[in-house]
């Protein structure tokens, strides 16, 4: 485990899971990464079901990407960060478009992270960064296994720096997570991945 961005994997999108502290972890990431990141991000953070849902404004807030509360079929674009709704998992159709479903909880969880996890891998495949931060259960732990398998990009938060450890040490503990790394080290490598693989490819395209 180690943060050399090094890498031949162009990453077509970004999955992240949080739990608790995982608000003030996820203002800290996204406040640090460019308003023109050419990838959108899918973020699945556990909330109650029976509260209104202010993830989207106050993540808002702090970046210049657009952060939006994912609906049923929205369009899926660049520079946008899509969060799962409370009570619903987020699903990610295939490259064009998001599904919610209120199907049956998973890791006692709805919104699931596993779930978008496992979405994420069959539209995306090896081109996507699956990302575990702060949180107390192990929700996203298999899901981050099925991103490594495909061969995609797995980045977990440090534990030491995360303010709850459980849910990044669980995703450690599976042996799948490829790079571990506190949450400003985070937002540097994900800027890196994304923006140079994406100036190579457009680079290569002209040759």
């Amino acid at each position: 485990m180690n943060d050399d961005v090094s890498t031949s994997t162009t990453v077509e999108a970004i999955v992240l899971g949080a739990s608790a502290g995982g608000l003030n972890a996820m203002i800290e990431l996204f406040s640090n990464l460019p308003v023109d990141l050419p990838v959108p991000i899918f973020v699945v953070q556990h909330t109650r079901p029976d509260e209104e849902s202010l993830l989207a404004e106050l993540i808002g807030s702090g970046t210049g990407l657009n952060v939006v509360e994912a609906e049923d079929k929205i369009e899926i674009k660049p520079a946008n960060i899509y969060i799962a709704p409370p009570n619903y998992h987020l699903l990610i159709e295939d490259k064009k478009t998001i599904a919610l479903s209120n199907d049956e909880k998973v890791n006692y969880s709805r919104p699931s992270i596993d779930l978008l996890f496992e979405s994420a891998v069959r539209v995306y495949q090896s081109n996507l960064a699956g990302v575990i931060l702060t949180g107390a259960n192990d929700d996203g732990a298999r899901g981050i296994s099925l991103i490594a398998r495909a061969g995609g990009i797995t980045i977990a938060q440090s534990p030491e720096s995360a303010e709850f450890k459980v849910m990044p040490q669980s995703a450690i503990n599976t042996g799948n997570v490829k790079f571990v790394m506190d949450i400003i080290r985070m937002s540097q490598f994900l800027t890196e991945l994304v923006i140079q693989r994406h100036q190579n490819q457009r680079l290569n395209s002209k040759d």
